[in-house]
């Protein structure tokens, strides 16, 4: 049973990445406008309604790592130890998003959101989903002892630090940057 089950895992996972490579793939080659679900699950050689059964929509295909980066940030709350700074596990999360945002590869990826007013709609939602996720996670944490409107606000820093720093001429040193203007305010709402 378990084996069945991790093959299972294991081809869905498969799937998905190869519908999520052959999507950006056609974005890239033809313009994201230019390419419908169709064209992308024609060439992936699945079903329409396989598609969307690992991507709820053409904008996600872009964003393929949303959940995995969702679920690492509020790891990074919740897999500390009790007293362990919030903070340092936070930052080295967004110091990771920034590197892959800002390799040398994906840069036609984010000239192609930046062009996409789909697609900056979309990251500014997720954006705003992970940080409510962040906060509720902060939140949830007897240890850290901060209202929620202090913890929303936080994660709301958090979030926005990775858009602002992949911007930056030097993102890694923008990351350090912000987080001490993070930290600075977290101090702040210390009871």
């Amino acid at each position: 049973m378990t084996v069945e089950s991790g093959r299972r895992e294991r081809k869905k996972a498969a799937t998905r990445q190869k519908i999520a490579d052959t999507a950006l793939r056609l974005f890239m080659e033809r313009g994201y406008d230019a390419v419908g679900i169709r064209d992308v699950a024609a060439e992936a050689d699945v079903a329409v309604t396989t598609l969307f059964s690992h991507f709820a929509s053409k904008e996600a295909l872009v964003f393929e790592q949303d959940t995995d980066f969702e679920q690492r940030l509020t790891q990074a709350v919740t897999g500390r130890a009790p007293h362990e700074p919030l903070l340092p596990p936070l930052r080295r999360e967004i110091h990771a998003l920034v590197r892959h945002c800002t390799a040398d590869g994906n840069a036609p990826v984010w000239q192609m959101v930046v062009g996409s007013p789909a697609l900056r709609e979309y990251e500014e939602s997720m954006r705003l989903r992970h940080a409510e996720t962040l906060a509720t996670a902060m939140a949830a944490d007897p240890h850290l002892a901060r209202t929620t409107t202090a913890c929303r606000t936080i994660a709301r820093f958090v979030i926005d630090a990775y858009a602002l720093a992949r911007e930056a001429p030097d993102p890694q040193a923008a990351v350090d940057e912000i987080f001490e203007m993070i930290e600075a305010a977290w101090r702040v709402t210390s009871p």
